[in-house]
């Protein structure tokens, strides 16, 4: 079932068990690039415990070498997530995104109603820690730029959903600019959104590559109920 991470494996390959949720969640598999749909909840990377990496051997399918990410997803965000499986072709990716040339398009619940229906969100992000709350990111004039494109998709009382475009790549970036809009997102305890199940998908990945590559990842399980709320025709 999508959005879990189950402990039963599938036949081996590239001498790694591949874990049962991994095969359906290939989006997208080519010559040098693999579109994952990562689920909520797996870090990509981890100093312990389950993440991506430990399952990167069984992704050779064929390759000499592990394939890698080109960037990053929090753990608790679910969608796409771009692998190179070739050092040239790794080393554009992470061009491309530095280069902010990759089309990023997310989709999530917020907790609260957005007053207008499309806008853009400027911003500067800093890093803050203290012993008490640990470390989050925060909203200050001293920080670095930081800009979302947002449009809502749908509302239910109480709820909005919404697509965001980011411009910039900052750490945690749509959910504190969801925090300052006024409408945190929901299931997002750091920045206000309530407990429960982080509500943001990695909707869609736009690779300038030639030809263009362009995936889609499904609503997650966890999301579906509160995205059928707002937008009972909103595609899955």
């Amino acid at each position: 079932m999508r959005g879990r991470l189950p402990g039963h494996a599938a036949p081996r390959q590239e001498g790694i068990a591949l874990p049962d949720w991994l095969p359906a969640r290939l989006l997208h598999v080519g010559p040098e690039v693999i579109v994952l749909d990562k689920p909520a909840g797996l870090p990509v990377s981890a100093r312990s415990g389950e993440s991506l990496e430990r399952w990167l051997p069984a992704l050779r399918m064929g390759k000499r070498r592990d394939p890698q990410p080109a960037h990053r997803l929090d753990a608790d965000t679910a969608g796409c997530l771009v692998l190179g499986r070739t050092a040239p072709m790794l080393a554009r990716l992470n061009a491309l995104f530095a280069g902010r040339e990759v089309g990023k398009t997310y989709w999530a619940v917020l907790r609260g109603e957005l007053r207008g229906e499309a806008s853009v969100i400027e911003a500067p992000l800093r890093k803050v820690s203290t012993r008490e709350r640990g470390w989050r990111m925060e909203v200050h004039e001293a920080g670095d730029p930081a800009r979302t494109a947002w449009r809502v998709l749908g509302r239910a009382p109480g709820l909005t959903f919404v697509e965001f475009t980011p411009e910039t790549g900052r750490t945690h970036q749509l959910r504190v600019h969801a925090a300052h809009l006024g409408a945190p997102i929901l299931g997002d305890a750091m920045y206000g959104g309530g407990p429960g199940r982080l509500h943001l998908l990695a909707r869609a990945i736009a690779l300038p590559l030639d030809p263009p590559l362009r995936v889609e990842a499904p609503v997650p399980d966890h999301m579906r109920d509160a995205v059928a709320a707002c937008s009972p025709a909103a595609p899955g």
